[in-house]
């Protein structure tokens, strides 16, 4: 497997692209080899995959994160569509706590986002009948979920729908903003 991992401007999150062998078929490709991905520094012993479907364009799911014991790093990738992945540093004791970054990841491009521990991880679909599948490294844990608010004015991301059209969950209209945030990744 052709394994190609950048830095974004965020340290240790990272985009990783892997080769696909395409023929009349259509295409494979090795989305994970944990050999590989350590040997890039990325040693996550992933123990659970979760699957979304979101059918509108618009849809906006996060910013999750879970509170340590439970912190997840996740490997992010799109089966189906494409969205705008968007994390938030929750690193207090790093410079570029608060700080975000957005990438676009789709079906027809095959990116993944490496989002480690210590981020709030949230994506809006650009295209209806979006699929997006990633891995996480500890498994759910209700009392340790937790998030912040998408539409925080403060994290001044650029959503590609305004808040009065996209589609949520309740629990994601009520997270809170980062300032009302207690420290978890110190």
């Amino acid at each position: 497997m052709q394994l190609n991992v950048l830095p974004l401007s965020i340290a240790d999150v990272k985009l990783i692209m892997t080769s696909r062998m395409a023929d009349a078929r259509g295409y494979f490709r090795e989305a994970y080899v944990r050999s590989d991905f350590v040997a890039h520094g990325l040693d996550c012993d992933f123990v659970q995959d979760n699957e979304s479907s979101s059918s509108r364009a618009g849809t906006v799911r996060g910013l999750h994160f879970q509170k340590p014991p439970f912190a997840q790093a996740k490997l992010v990738r799109v089966l189906c569509g494409k969205i705008l992945d968007v994390v938030v540093d929750l690193r207090r004791s790093l410079p570029s706590f608060g700080s975000h970054l957005a990438v676009e990841l789709s079906d027809s491009g095959g990116e993944q986002l490496f989002v480690p521990a210590g981020f709030a991880h949230g994506f809006c679909t650009l295209e209806p009948n979006t699929v997006v599948l990633y891995k996480v490294d500890a498994t759910y844990s209700p009392a340790h979920d937790h998030g912040i608010n998408w539409a925080d004015p403060a994290l001044a991301i650029k959503w590609p729908v305004a808040p009065e059209d996209a589609t949520l969950s309740d629990k994601d209209r009520k997270l809170p903003m980062l300032d009302d945030l207690s420290p978890v990744f110190d």
